[in-house]
């Protein structure tokens, strides 16, 4: 995939930022269509970092000579786990992140056997994760649990616990999970990834292709890269991301990137595709900041200015007559936004947020992002050789991440929890799925992908006869069947399958 020279308009408003990028991947998972999404935003006013938990290890001493990775591996590996996901893609969804591409064509080429995919197709994933805490935080990345209607979390041991989202944050391409089980787990520390130097030995853990607990090694090439690879251009001004050589591949998103003291300096998102030993990680700065909102609040709200910004380089320094290259310019100022509001121009060149300097772009994306909206902040600019300082008073971030409540709730019950949609048997089911005359019972007549009905194998035209030991012979009679049923119990249905003539047992347990 190529993209252009593209404007992003970024957390604090819409700011210009061009990217030219040859076949970047994320490195997501396994899935038919790996969704898209990575970022990063860090900020001097966000809530306080996550420490590294009490219960993680102290890290390693400095290393002098030649790195020992065994040992490092032997430390670290325990911490990571594989993150296996289900859901379920529309055919357009599917064409759409390819770009009309058939997506198995996309992934596996041309003449690679595929099913029909004119109709909704279970999709799986597979990613990577690490513990930040005892009792069973998993730091991953959003895009490999973003939609998933299950999340399975694998263990060093090969124990599997079932995974529910804490929280996501599209922005940043960060998510937190939580697995139910026996602890406490093994933690990583998180380290700082400011400090982290080009050159510095670092370590990938994961789960490339589902090859489960994998290590790759490698050094950092490069910091601070911007990829364009988000599909929403307000959260392309986040990207931010540590470069390495450390082999990356597809189902090591969300994995540990970490430094020869075992403590994790990044997460491994994204891979260039047309390239060898392209990898890229999210900062842990970047992971530590907005974790205490993801997990209090289950997303990250950001603050707003609505303005367009570039670096001051050479040119604009010349022909702006400014002191220095300090500072982000100001391209275009949102009419109706905070800072349209406050007074901005375009040519403003931004100096200092809150008393505090800006050096550039990414210094005043920080301050700004994860500062609250409603806050109040004195914006000192130069314009026109002069220095002037300009109150404003954020807004939300638009798009950020919130809870969905539909205009209508549908009405659950023991049905439709089972993932069952069920009609009386008359002369027109029983023309409709063939079921003779000599069958009695109430006909399935659709079944949810993923639901405990789809994964027992129940199937549209199956006739469920009896529910334990109570015949059935209408919707009604089934409904009351199973309503005294507690959820954990382990059902049989005795069917009747159009399909082949027969007439067998289906268990599933009730959700």
């Amino acid at each position: 995939m190529t993209t252009g020279r593209r404007q992003a308009v970024l957390s604090m408003g819409a700011v210009a930022v061009g990217a030219t990028v040859l076949g970047m991947v994320l490195a997501g998972g396994l899935g038919i269509t790996p969704s898209s999404s990575a970022a990063r935003a860090t900020a001097a006013s966000a809530p306080a970092p996550v420490a590294a938990t009490a219960a993680a290890p102290a890290p390693l001493p400095a290393v002098t000579g030649l790195p020992d990775f065994a040992n490092l591996a032997q430390r670290v590996i325990p911490a990571v786990v594989a993150v296996y996901t289900e859901d379920v893609v529309k055919p357009q969804d599917m064409r759409r992140d390819h770009g009309d591409m058939d997506p198995f064509e996309f992934f596996f080429g041309p003449n690679f056997p595929h099913p029909d995919i004119r109709r909704p197709q279970k999709r799986q994933g597979a990613g990577s994760g690490f513990f930040i805490s005892p009792d069973g935080l998993i730091v991953t990345n959003n895009h490999v649990v973003e939609g998933a209607e299950k999340i399975n979390v694998r263990l060093t041991d090969d124990t599997e616990l079932q995974g529910t989202i804490v929280g996501r944050d599209p922005a940043t391409d960060v998510a937190l999970i939580r697995v139910n089980g026996k602890g406490p787990f093994t933690p990583l520390s998180l380290g700082d990834s400011d400090a982290l130097r080009v050159g510095e030995w670092v370590m990938a853990v994961g789960n490339p292709l589902a090859m489960e607990h994998t290590i790759t090694v490698g050094v950092v090439s490069a910091k601070g890269r911007t990829l364009g690879i988000s599909p929403d251009p307000n959260s392309r001004s986040f990207e931010n991301f540590i470069q390495t050589d450390a082999a990356i591949n597809l189902g090591n998103s969300g994995g540990p990137l970490v430094n020869l003291r075992g403590e994790v300096i990044g997460m491994n998102t994204a891979i260039n595709a047309a390239g060898q030993n392209l990898g890229f990680a999210v900062p842990v700065n970047t992971v530590k900041m907005v974790l205490p909102q993801l997990k209090d609040k289950g997303r990250v709200v950001r603050g707003y200015l609505g303005i367009q910004i570039t670096n001051v380089d050479q040119r604009a320094q010349e022909s702006f007559n400014l002191p220095s290259r300090d500072g982000a310019l100001v391209q275009s100022v949102e009419k109706d936004g905070p800072a349209g509001k406050a007074g901005l121009k375009a040519g403003d060149v931004i100096v200092a947020v809150g008393g505090v300097p800006v050096k550039d772009n990414r210094q005043l994306i920080d301050r700004v992002s994860l500062a609250p909206p409603g806050q109040k902040v004195d914006v000192e600019v130069i314009r026109e050789g002069k220095r002037l300082t300009i109150p404003a008073v954020l807004a939300e971030r638009p798009g950020s991440e919130r809870d969905e409540t539909g205009a209508t709730t549908k009405e659950v019950t023991p049905t439709s929890k089972l993932g069952l949609a069920l009609d009386d048997l008359t002369a027109r089911t029983r023309r409709q799925f063939q079921v003779p005359t000599q069958i009695d019972g109430t006909v399935v007549t659709d079944v949810t992908d993923l639901s405990p009905a789809d994964d027992a194998g129940l199937q549209p035209g199956d006739v469920i006869m009896r529910v334990n030991d109570h015949e059935v012979t209408s919707e009604q009679e089934f409904r009351d069947a199973i309503s005294g049923l507690r959820g954990g119990t382990m059902v049989r249905f005795y069917i009747y399958r159009p399909q082949t003539d027969q007439k067998t047992f289906v268990f599933l347990r009730m959700p």
